[in-house]
């Protein structure tokens, strides 16, 4: 082992930078390892925080529905913003109308009454899972019109109804 000689900070003397280097790590451990402490619990607060949504307790397949159908309106979302974007405003309100808009509902019908979501939906969540169908329709209408302005003015409203369920409900 090959040490480098140094002169010691205070006085003079020489030493090894290793011994230096371990004796100054070593004084700093505890403050080190506390305010590495600190930083994690900072970070992790807002994952550590109360989830203060409301609760809705859906029956196990009908909260797999329901995740589903989620998963697919943001495909579909995304869908209906990537045509508005390229002006195939036609082409958007027939995705909307079909996926998001009022023609979407019931598309659970066939499955077994546990595992269809809006039966189980407290009033309150259901009547936003409305709103956001109504949205899509209006939206659909103008959209499918070729009344692009009143379409994107409409947009909002798409979006804005899946951002009030979700900030408002949650199924776990």
């Amino acid at each position: 082992m090959v040490f480098h000689l140094d002169v010691g900070p205070c006085d003079g003397h020489p030493v090894r930078r290793g011994q230096r280097t371990l004796a100054r790590v070593s004084r700093m451990r505890p403050r080190g390892l506390h305010r590495l402490w600190l930083m994690g619990l900072l970070l992790a607060g807002p994952a550590l925080a109360e989830d203060t949504r409301q609760l809705a307790t859906l029956p196990l397949p009908a909260q797999e529905t329901l995740r589903q159908e989620m998963l697919n309106n943001l495909i579909a979302l995304n869908e209906i913003l990537t045509l508005v974007a390229t002006d195939k405003l036609k082409e958007a309100g027939a995705i909307a109308e079909q996926q998001l808009g009022l023609s979407a509902q019931g598309r659970h019908r066939d499955k077994p009454f546990e595992a269809r979501p809006g039966p189980h939906m407290p009033p309150a969540m259901h009547a936003l899972g409305m709103e956001g169908h109504r949205a899509a329709s209006e939206f659909a209408k103008a959209a499918q019109a070729g009344e692009r302005d009143r379409a994107q003015a409409l947009l909002p409203n798409l979006t804005g109804a899946c951002v009030n369920c979700h900030a408002s409900w949650r199924i776990r």
